[in-house]
């Protein structure tokens, strides 16, 4: 910001309404102030740098989550097991579905049957381009990959991209005489597949009439050029029988080599996949004050991990586990982005199961449970994460003019009359304490009304009886391959939630709207 730390909170404002002409907030904090005028690169950041590297699929973002879960001393649950004879209050625990979505848990020490729960929900998927089931493709002397888009991405950005791969593997294992079932994670961490685009001496009216795909015919990728891959299976075939014998009328045996190499498996061993592609180029920290990130998958990657670090804070502190009465509650869901109706998506029976099976295996043997699930979801609120369209200097125009959030302004509450988002007065109001509490700032957002309105999981699950509110970190370029927000809102998006878990049970009971 063009100002020193000595200037008067009073004289910066005409500056820092030129630097933030939109925002909401009527005076920035001189934290605020002081914080945006100094080069900082948060701890907090630099982690999220770790666990998004290493999470380049949703299986690889729940692994993330999970090892860290597992360190903290969280206990696994299976949906396949009795839960009855492991709950206990004061105890933290864990379960995930296809292994794309997680739930971790802490049970209060003070919980009594309808104390309710405080949910942070947040998803692990993100657009991308994923392998067909038959994806072996061979054109013009090239190997490619067939793909499906998955989500609303923006594909322009994934050409003349170095793209690796990930996800997870079937496996199969008959050297034994009970043929060994395996699922397995992949993850071929280098350049191995690129689309490229046109030259523009072949596409001279690219610049005026706009970059346009047909995502069929023009957005498969290039494994190999096919005088190279033959040539290559030559050398592999005499060092490996397997190897020679291994042809597949679904996939190139060259791709199926590199995830058995990857894997340290036979290619023979390998049933099936569900792989995506994914940017290899790491994310990281920069600017010329190191005050953004530029990363893949912010959306909704940095919700996970923000909401994940924030519970793992909270378990830790022994008293106020104890003292607590509800159930601290972070679910990161899969399918987000096409909608969440699936098994393991927030559309789906994920999250009344898990609230039925902990109230009804906390409750005494002699309690009778009816009535008991209503007031527990009364009594229950749903902070849903998910990452909000900061103010772009080269699109003003694309916002509301008094709600255009900034970047390093705090985080967003999230408004639409007709409930693409779940946030009400109440839900707002108090969300706006619990950042008070923490000295986390937050501003408003309202898509223009001659625009259309993206969505969340805040409406489907506040649908279920859930209080809801809906708040995002700002952030630019949202489904880019590469996008970008503040190093700043990472610290206020975690101290939002870190201020939710140790502050909202109490503050919610000051308040009464149904009386």
């Amino acid at each position: 910001l063009p100002c020193t730390l000595s200037d008067s909170p009073t004289s910066r404002q005409p500056v820092l309404r030129r630097v933030f002409p939109f925002c909401s907030l009527p005076l920035l904090s001189t934290s605020l102030i002081m914080a945006a005028s100094v080069r900082t690169s948060s701890s907090l950041a630099k982690d999220f740098l770790s666990f998004v590297n290493a999470s380049p699929s949703p299986f690889h973002a729940v692994d993330e989550c999970v090892k860290r879960l597992k360190d903290a001393g969280f206990k696994k649950l299976s949906e396949k097991e009795d839960w009855s004879s492991q709950l206990q209050p004061g105890l933290k625990y864990y379960f995930t579905r296809n292994y794309s979505s997680v739930v971790a848990f802490v049970v209060g020490g003070a919980y009594k049957p309808g104390s309710g729960f405080n949910v942070i929900g947040a998803h692990t998927d993100s657009p991308c381009l994923k392998l067909k089931p038959i994806s072996a493709l061979s054109k013009a002397g090239f190997l490619q990959v067939g793909v499906q888009t998955y989500g609303g991405g923006q594909w322009c950005t994934w050409f003349d991209r170095d793209l690796k791969l990930a996800g997870r593997v079937l496996t199969r294992d008959d050297s034994t005489e009970e043929a060994q079932l395996a699922h397995r994670l992949v993850h071929i961490d280098r350049p191995l597949l690129r689309v490229p685009t046109l030259a523009i001496h072949l596409n001279r009216t690219l610049n005026t009439d706009g970059f346009k795909i047909n995502e069929q015919t023009q957005l498969a990728p290039v494994l190999a050029t096919q005088v190279k891959a033959q040539l290559d299976a030559a050398p592999a075939a005499a060092t490996s029988e397997s190897a020679s014998s291994s042809s597949s009328p679904h996939h190139h045996p060259l791709l199926l080599r590199l995830l058995a190499e990857e894997m340290k498996c036979d290619p023979q061993q390998i049933e099936d996949f569900e792989l995506c592609l994914a940017d290899h180029q790491p994310a990281a920290i920069g600017g010329a004050l190191d005050e953004f990130l530029f990363a893949p998958r912010l959306d909704n990657l940095l919700s996970s991990y923000c909401s994940l670090r924030a519970l793992l804070e909270y378990a830790s502190d022994a008293e106020a586990v104890a003292r607590e009465t509800n159930v601290q509650t972070v679910a990161c869901f899969d399918h987000e982005e096409v909608g969440s109706k699936s098994f393991q998506g927030a559309d789906s029976t994920l999250i009344d199961h898990f609230i039925s099976r902990v109230i009804e295996s906390l409750a005494p043997a002699d309690m009778k449970l009816k009535n008991i699930r209503e007031m527990t979801y009364s009594n229950s609120f749903l902070l849903s994460a998910d990452m909000a369209h900061a103010l772009h200097p080269n699109y003003t125009e694309k916002h509301d003019e008094k709600h255009g959030p900034a970047i390093h302004a705090g985080v967003v509450l999230k408004h639409n009359a007709n409930q693409r988002y779940a946030t009400s007065a109440v839900s707002a109001f108090l969300i706006r304490q619990v950042g008070k509490m923490a000295d986390v700032p937050l501003q408003e957002f309202v898509v223009r009304q001659d625009m259309g309105c993206g969505s969340t999981i805040g409406p489907m699950l506040s649908a279920r009886g859930l209080r809801t509110v809906d708040v995002g970190a700002p952030q630019l370029s949202m489904h880019s391959i590469r996008e970008m927000c503040g190093v700043d809102d990472v610290d206020h998006y975690y101290n939002l939630f870190r201020s939710f878990f140790r502050n909202f049970t109490a503050l919610d009971a000051r308040l009464e709207v149904d009386a």
